[in-house]
């Protein structure tokens, strides 16, 4: 069932936010003209909704009566119309916190998630510190997690360290490269620093791979030495890309590469 007569505002800037969008138009549940950018948001809908709330949480307009919903309740009207065997779930109040929560977690971090160049100056996400902090939080421990994991299939190669010593390295990297942009551009320290660790996070679930691929098949251990540079050697590719989007040059990379070294010269020495 196609939920008519709706309007669902996205941010064109945002890859996620266009994909499943698009997503909701391609399977039918919204018209073809069901979704439009709130960048070129349609005038007669401007005096409805809140504009600043509409851009931190994606917005539902009904266009016969004027009704707006907002977030994560503007998703479950759309996948609830078309597929109602969800709507008992939908109105579950403590599915609904939790599902709210975990929409503001991403879409107060999308702009660090999945990075794309600011095509035009307007209206932003809302910055929320506390939102920020949990997702440095939540990649540290995932990072150093998978890492710990992995550190035991190069063991012919770097020894193995305390059960703590990715958790220590993680972090102590946020520390470092978070006193270079402190005093290089101050302005940029929160973005940076979530775009950091974004990559860090995308970089150790792509490890998850070996990690599986280490328990299916029997693999020489320099195939899991290999794959982990080439792992390496993408992030410091996506590290570059996302400091040109953040127009940072190259003084964070430098630094980023060279933190990585000196680690792992004190971990040969000190092995």
């Amino acid at each position: 069932k196609t939920l008519s007569n709706h309007l669902i505002l996205f941010d064109e800037e945002c890859p996620m936010c266009m994909g499943y969008t698009q997503l909701f138009v391609k399977t039918g549940m919204l018209n073809q003209e069901g979704r439009v950018a709130y960048q070129k948001m349609p005038a007669e809908v401007c005096p409805i909704i809140d504009r600043q709330r509409a851009v931190n949480e994606i917005a539902l307009v009904n266009i016969q009566n004027g009704e707006v919903t907002y977030g994560i309740k503007s998703i479950f009207k759309v996948i609830g119309h078309s597929l109602p065997f969800f709507k008992p779930l939908f109105t579950f109040s403590p599915f609904i916190w939790l599902m709210e929560k975990f929409y503001a977690f991403i879409s107060y971090n999308r702009k660090v998630i999945i990075p794309a160049a600011i095509k035009k100056e307007g209206l932003q996400p809302s910055f929320k510190l506390s939102y920020r902090l949990i997702y440095l939080l939540v990649t540290w421990l995932v990072t150093a997690y998978i890492l710990t994991a992995y550190a035991a299939l190069l063991t012919d190669f770097v020894p193995l360290g305390g059960r703590y010593r990715e958790y220590i390295i993680c972090g102590a990297q946020i520390a470092f490269q978070g006193l270079i942009i402190f005093f290089y551009k101050r302005e940029k320290f929160w973005d940076y620093l979530g775009n950091m660790m974004s990559i860090s996070c995308a970089g150790a679930l792509l490890l998850g791979i070996g990690l599986l691929a280490a328990k299916i098949l029997t693999l020489p251990a320099i195939s899991f030495l290999f794959y982990f540079m080439v792992i390496a050697g993408l992030m410091l590719l996506e590290h570059l890309r996302r400091s040109k989007l953040l127009a940072l040059g190259f003084l964070l990379s430098i630094t980023w590469v060279i933190y990585r070294l000196v680690v792992l010269g004190l971990i040969l020495v000190f092995k």
